[in-house]
């Protein structure tokens, strides 16, 4: 449907009507008073409406001005919080980016670059979402993530993605433990213990069903939780040994011996194929590429808080796998 009207039309009418004159409404606009008259003439053509009673020396509104007055401050509010708000996203100053991480990285990895990019972008809303690879994939899908931290997989592949981080996954035991001993734990011994394992759905226990089906043994699974700190416990207690990545296993309690071979996790940062990032979540990518290596070597838990930051995550949801 063709309007009748422009924004610049609007401005030109209220500025009349406020003024109470064409002349004084130039003098404001810093336009020709000819140009106002006919402009309002325009208007009102388009309008089929009288919009002002001429007088001599002043104009006034008729009832049809008086309605379209209201109306145009109320179009013309809403146009200049649009350009505000648009100003604002140009230079980073708002804006929301919904990210989804796996509990590891959420734990060990994450918070350094999320308070780095905070830092930077205090105006940005961070929403952090916590739950397993494969669930998170499919919230990216649905739409309700924009970001998400997924393996380098075939199961990923259609997600656009940029990978970040390459870890090592190790077998986690008690300081007292054999294995602890050991330069590196093959597969068949691994599997020869009782194992505390996440639920389906983290990367955790796709790389330990994976391990097992290649190698052809069977997992012994004592205890399934998502809780890191549940299944160090129960590791520290002799009840069952685990696999982490490496920089999971930081206790003094608790050792961290290589697999043999070496495995490795692969692991980037996706959005849904075809989707176009909001200036906010492109900020968030290139600033986790940027700065990866440099925090690869950090280990803040959730919860930690330095003197002077500010609070990181503005809303958390913490779901299961």
């Amino acid at each position: 449907m063709s309007l009748p009207f422009d924004l610049r039309a609007l401005r030109v009418f209220l500025t009349a009507a406020e003024q109470g004159g064409f002349s004084a409404a130039s003098r404001e606009l810093h336009v020709a008073q000819s140009a106002v008259s006919q402009t309002i003439a325009n208007l009102e053509k388009r309008l089929e409406l009288p919009l002002f009673h001429r007088h001599e020396r002043r104009i006034s509104l008729t009832p049809e001005g008086e309605t379209l007055r209201d109306h145009a401050r109320e179009l013309l509010d809403h146009a200049q919080a649009a350009h505000l708000a648009m100003r604002e996203l140009h230079g980073l100053v708002k804006g929301e980016v919904r990210i989804g991480i796996p509990s590891m990285l959420g734990s060990y990895y994450f918070p350094p670059l999320l308070m780095g990019f905070k830092a930077r972008h205090p105006g940005i809303r961070l929403t952090v979402v916590e739950a397993g690879t494969r669930r998170l994939q499919r919230m990216i899908h649905d739409g309700e993530l924009d970001l998400g931290v997924v393996i380098d997989d075939p199961e990923s592949q259609g997600l656009e993605r940029r990978r970040f981080l390459r870890e090592e996954m190790v077998v986690c035991v008690p300081v007292d433990h054999p294995f602890a001993r050991s330069q590196a734990i093959t597969a068949e011994s691994f599997f020869g213990e009782p194992l505390v394992l996440f639920q389906d759905g983290y990367f955790h226990r796709e790389f330990v069903d994976a391990l097992a089906q290649r190698t052809g043994h069977t997992a012994d699974v004592a205890f399934q939780s998502n809780l890191i700190p549940l299944t160090k416990a129960i590791v520290r207690q002799g009840f069952g040994i685990t696999t982490f990545l490496r920089r999971v296993v930081d206790e003094p309690e608790l050792a961290a011996v290589s697999f043999a071979p070496a495995a490795w996790l692969d692991l980037s940062l996706a959005w849904a194929r075809g989707s176009f990032l909001s200036r906010a979540e492109q900020a968030f990518v290139d600033f986790v590429l940027e700065n990866s290596k440099t925090f690869q070597g950090s280990a803040l838990k959730v919860g930690e808080r330095r003197p002077g930051k500010a609070k990181i995550i503005e809303k958390a949801e913490f779901t299961s796998g």
